[in-house]
């Protein structure tokens, strides 16, 4: 019986796209675990114009699967990833999750295990606000919020150098744009995405 694992995000600047590559080895690494991810679906728009993005610097997309609102329903397990802006997910994943209504109407996510991963720009720009915010829409959907809690280990309690993440899931510091993923938050992105991966299979396997 395979677990079915969909790790979903946007990523403008590439940060949130390194967090998802490394998520997708955790949850790889479990047996019986069968995980995809994937770029916004292509049917919702990016929000802002080409002309803007090359402006901002954004570089092109990557070659990275696409995923559709409508396969969430497939999965068995739900990793949602994205950038922050003013303290909240991006408006473009927002716009993804405001198309799944359909989803919601049949309640084909309830009780569907989903954690989240994020990216800010500085300290106090949002490594816990975004995903508490962002609860809200697993909640209405029914959804099984995991967080990793403290399951990271002494590394969660790291002073001596910038770390972003929390308990509620892994999480990078993007700065003006130019510093990426370190060493300990790609570990920890791996960490969740084995240790998210480990809850959805006991979860299948007890329905």
């Amino acid at each position: 019986m395979v677990t079915k694992i969909y790790i979903v995000y946007y990523s403008m600047y590439g940060h949130v796209e390194k967090l998802a590559e490394e998520i997708h080895k955790g949850a790889s690494s479990v047996e019986g675990v069968e995980a995809n991810f994937g770029r916004m679906s292509e049917k919702v728009p990016e929000t802002l114009p080409e002309e803007v993005l090359a402006k901002m610097g954004a570089p092109p997309k990557s070659s990275a699967p696409i995923v559709a609102p409508k396969e969430l329903a497939e999965a068995d397990g739900l990793l949602f990833g994205f950038p922050t802006r003013f303290g909240m997910m991006a408006a473009q994943f927002k716009a993804f999750l405001d198309a799944t209504g359909g989803l919601w109407g049949a309640q084909q996510l309830a009780s569907t295990p989903a954690g989240m991963f994020y990216s800010t720009g500085t300290q106090g720009g949002g490594q816990e606000t975004t995903p508490l915010t962002a609860i809200t829409q697993l909640v209405h959907h029914g959804m099984i919020f995991v967080p990793i809690g403290y399951t990271f280990g002494a590394k969660m309690f790291g002073m001596g150098k910038t770390k972003g993440g929390s308990p509620y899931g892994a999480g990078t510091y993007a700065g003006d744009g130019s510093r990426f993923p370190s060493e300990v938050e790609l570990e920890q992105a791996f960490h969740q995405g084995k240790y998210f991966a480990g809850i959805a299979k006991k979860l299948k396997g007890s329905s």
